[in-house]
């Protein structure tokens, strides 16, 4: 005869051999910036088991120790008060909040997205020398546009990066707020119309794995997802080099083509693709004709200069007319007195 406990777990059993298969990439992924805040998760979890383990315990054992059928329990209706109690009760959750947050503060500016990395790996620094790969991410619907402006080639769906390269991203989006994530490589950020995010990375083993914006956009938002692949530096070199030689160019035409909303769009490569290209999404003037909104801002903000000078200009001279009359201003006389 199985216990009825024992019959009652067997029903968890497929769920567990469910979960055995799970690649729990967010705890163990292959870039550094990613595992440095899956171990900021560990910590934080650690320091918060200390109160919750405690409390937890202690109340079945408080339930058990002065269950009605316990006579041997101490009945003291009357207590009210104890300093070492209170010491522990406030003392223990007061320390472990002071780590917390001092482990807080320092992972918050240690992982910066726009903190410039100082390190590939852990006990590997950054050579004096090496400069970082520059990629620009448009968040589009429903797709992901990926411009290499150093290597002169824009990709859709597709992600390639070189390992042990820091990689900087510039990110920014179309018409809607997305958020940019590629759990093998560091936390997400979101791309924002208009506004320009930077994220900087590396990636430290080959690996095949996805990335997908993790904020709602719309009716494409779960199919939202591109390829990412981390090579070795030769064969991202060779990866440029097919791009180059198969693809069609991205010119602006092109562009507004391929911004048009659309789902499950599958990988394209651009062997070339317009300078000024990310420049003139993120202010908003790829279309003929559209003033780009930096200059738009400059234009505006040198309007409100010049009407504010108009507008005290009557003020400064009613103030000079005013002190003429009083006799307040100095003037250089016409005829300069001779020294004799």
């Amino acid at each position: 005869m199985i216990p009825k406990t024992l019959r009652r777990g067997m029903f968890l059993s497929p769920l567990l051999a469910l979960l055995s298969g799970c690649n729990t990439v967010v705890m163990n992924p292959s870039g550094d910036i990613a595992k440095q805040e899956a171990q900021l998760i560990i910590v934080s979890v650690i320091l918060m088991l200390l109160i919750i383990v405690p409390v937890m315990f202690l109340i079945i054992w408080f339930a058990y120790k002065y269950r009605a059928s316990n006579k041997e329990a101490a009945y003291e209706p009357d207590w009210d008060h104890s300093t070492k109690l209170e010491l522990v009760i406030w003392g223990a959750p007061l320390l472990i909040i002071i780590v917390l947050g001092l482990v807080t503060w320092i992972s918050t500016h240690k992982l910066d997205p726009y903190r410039p990395l100082d390190r590939i790996a852990d006990g590997r620094p950054i050579p004096a020398s090496a400069k970082p790969l520059v990629i620009q991410a448009v968040a589009m619907d429903w797709k992901w546009l990926f411009i290499y402006p150093e290597q002169g080639i824009a990709t859709v769906n597709e992600l390639v990066v070189p390992v042990d390269v820091p990689v900087r991203f510039k990110i920014s989006a179309t018409s809607v707020m997305n958020a940019f994530y590629v759990p093998e490589l560091a936390g997400m950020i979101y791309a924002m119309p208009g506004m320009e995010t930077t994220l900087n990375a590396v990636q430290n083993k080959a690996i095949q794995s996805i990335g997908f914006s993790s904020n709602y956009s719309g009716a494409g938002y779960s199919d939202m997802r591109f390829s990412y692949r981390g090579v070795p530096q030769g064969d991202f070199d060779g990866w440029v080099q097919s791009v180059k030689s198969a693809g069609a160019n991205l010119d602006r035409a092109g562009y507004l083509t391929l911004e048009k909303p659309s789902i499950k769009e599958p990988v394209r490569h651009y062997a070339a693709v317009d300078n000024d290209l990310f420049y003139r999404v993120l202010n908003r003037c790829v279309a003929d004709g559209a003033v780009c909104m930096d200059k738009m801002m400059n234009d505006d903000a040198k309007k409100a200069r010049e009407m504010a000078m108009l507008r005290h200009a009557p003020q400064q001279a009613a103030a000079t007319r005013l002190a003429q009359a009083n006799g307040e201003v100095c003037t250089t006389p016409n005829d300069p007195v001779k020294k004799k």
